[in-house]
């Protein structure tokens, strides 16, 4: 049952695979063999971020409505993490930079958000996109290094983001919530 008491506000949702990711090792595999940017990376792991716009219930109804649904994540094979304050912590680990890569002007998710006024009344906005969490030796700036791997330029630089069809973010440190409002460049 929803809490009656609601906000407007925005909460992010982070959902990783409980198992290895094949998708993040890939990418991992390609970039430490072919791009001159990911030297030096010692880990990359791949996030979905689903951030919810709205009138939301309190924290334990918006993890109870998210487990709930099929819209959002497989409880039986991902974890998910509800931050719902910018001081809430994140699934990254010590040192790892957080990129997030969305489509250009379609990182809403109208399925979800008819689910979400369904089952509570309420209407919101969900968007929805992929962190990649990086980190890197020692030598030299994290956060310009997880931008220079961000953005494919050609075959041998880039590799997260195609600048003609999607935006990204690069937050080191604290990520933003929301993070989806400003979708050009990094925030540091």
């Amino acid at each position: 049952m929803v809490a009656r008491s609601v906000r407007e506000r925005t909460v992010q949702a982070w959902v990783e695979l409980r198992s290895e990711d094949p998708e993040a090792r890939s990418a991992a595999s390609v970039a430490e063999r072919r791009l001159v940017a990911a030297r030096g990376l010692t880990s990359l792991r791949r996030v979905r971020l689903y951030e919810l716009r709205g009138p939301l219930p309190a924290r334990r109804s918006v993890e109870a409505l998210l487990h709930r649904s099929i819209q959002f994540y497989n409880p039986h094979k991902e974890r998910c993490w509800v931050r719902v304050g910018g001081r809430d912590p994140i699934p990254a680990r010590p040192g790892e930079v957080a990129i997030l890569v969305a489509d250009r002007d379609d990182e809403r998710r109208p399925a979800a958000e008819r689910w979400w006024e369904h089952q509570t009344g309420q209407r919101i906005e969900v968007r929805e996109g992929v962190a990649w969490l990086a980190s890197f030796g020692p030598d030299g700036d994290p956060a310009a290094r997880a931008a220079d791997l961000a953005v494919a330029r050609d075959r041998q630089q880039g590799l997260f983001c195609n600048p003609h069809a999607q935006w990204h973010r690069v937050a080191a440190g604290t990520v933003p919530l929301p993070w989806f409002e400003a979708k050009e460049g990094s925030a540091r």
